[in-house]
């Protein structure tokens, strides 16, 4: 089944994320790519246009926020898990009506999709920190 509405905007954003790293396309070049794109028909756009503008609003913010919880530097995470980092540390910090579960179970579907074979692993220790720091 496909992913629909707010998982869909979010998978795109963790490829458009994903192409920042890479590419180093500003905001307005990978907002015109992803939401005209194939994919984005069953997103929700106007969340991933918020979420699109909020994390790449604060990308070395977000790194240094992750930085206290991960066991190496920044630059060493893997573009996707960083990109699903910078989401879900954007969701519990931003978007107060969603439940950690769900960011967090959004977060490693992500991973388990277009992540390392242990990458969601990852993700889930260093979102676990994030929550007990962001949602008390």
């Amino acid at each position: 089944m496909a992913m629909t509405g707010r998982s869909a905007s979010r998978r795109l954003l963790i490829q458009a994320l994903y192409q920042h790293q890479i590419s180093g396309h500003n905001r307005s070049v990978l907002h015109e790519q992803y939401i005209n794109g194939r994919e984005a028909v069953r997103a929700d756009k106007p969340y991933f246009e918020q979420l699109l503008k909020e994390v790449m609003a604060s990308l070395e913010e977000l790194d240094e926020r992750i930085a206290v919880y991960a066991d190496r530097p920044i630059e060493q995470i893997d573009p996707i898990e960083r990109a699903v980092l910078w989401l879900g540390v954007t969701e519990l910090d931003l978007h107060p009506d969603l439940p950690p579960k769900v960011v967090m179970n959004e977060a490693i579907e992500l991973c388990k999709l277009f992540g390392s074979q242990d990458g969601y692993r990852y993700v889930n220790a260093v979102l676990d920190k994030a929550v007990k720091d962001i949602r008390p």
